[in-house]
């Protein structure tokens, strides 16, 4: 029995090629710098942890994923402390935090696991493989051209800097997309599966390790769509395919 052809739209960062890892390596270098800069005063590493996050979440729901706002967040971090300890900022401090925020969008890409086994499985099998990423198009598009990407996506490649279920709907709306048969992939509950969930699309959450707070949201079931949840990139094609032939023998037992 042939596979009916889907149309599979994969986030980028932590879902084909590793992101917060690097978010995090700064983080902890933050973490360490302030925690100089603030001996003596009663400040502890969870809390310059949470105030940061506040402080990011709040600016991301503002601007999206725009590449000035993670260092500014710890330069307002910094500043909040400051002005609570009644510590003189300084210039020097601030730039070099700018610099340190800005350094993460410039480490190597480098692919998750099987990444390259999954597109080929799905693109052999005649499905339709789409990108749909979050952020500034420069620094997405340089992770995609390292990563070769338009060999499976060619010109199907969506960049946005607010990723929400507008955005996906704007998405669905430009194309010849049978919600049926289109999957959104993805390691955020709240950019990627909500929106899909939202949209009448089926979704696979990759579950990853220490994910970004932002990412974590309570989902409200679509019982139109099917949601499934792996912890493998490579797991992908075999969900997709085991949910294609159980709808294929449904229709030929309904």
């Amino acid at each position: 029995m042939a596979l009916i052809k889907q149309h599979i739209l994969f986030d980028l960062d932590d879902t084909l090629v590793y992101c917060n890892k690097y978010f995090n390596l700064v983080l902890g270098e933050f973490f360490e710098n302030m925690m100089q800069w603030f001996d003596g005063h009663p400040l502890t590493t969870q809390q310059i942890r949470e105030k940061q996050l506040e402080i990011d979440v709040t600016g991301v729901n503002k601007v999206g994923f725009a590449s000035h706002h993670f260092p500014q967040s710890l330069i307002d971090t910094y500043r909040y402390f400051s002005q609570r300890y009644a510590r003189p900022t300084s210039t020097k401090e601030e730039t070099y935090l700018s610099k340190l925020g800005m350094s993460v969008y410039t480490q190597e890409v480098e692919p998750y696991p099987h990444m390259v086994e999954t597109l080929e499985d799905l693109k052999s099998a005649g499905h339709s493989l789409y990108l749909y990423t979050g952020g500034e198009t420069v620094i997405q598009q340089r992770k995609i051209d390292q990563m070769k990407l338009s060999i499976y996506f060619d010109d199907r490649i969506y960049i946005r800097q607010h990723k929400n279920i507008e955005a996906l709907e704007g998405i669905l709306a430009s194309g010849t997309f049978d919600r049926r048969a289109t999957w959104m992939i993805g390691n955020s509950l709240r950019t990627d599966i909500m929106p899909a969930v939202n949209a009448g699309i089926h979704s696979i959450y990759i579950k990853q390790p220490n994910e970004w707070q932002y990412n974590i949201v309570e989902l409200q079931p679509n019982p139109e769509v099917s949601m499934y949840t792996i912890t493998a990139l490579e797991e992908v094609p075999k969900v997709i395919h085991e949910n294609i032939q159980q709808q294929q023998k449904q229709r030929t037992h309904g």
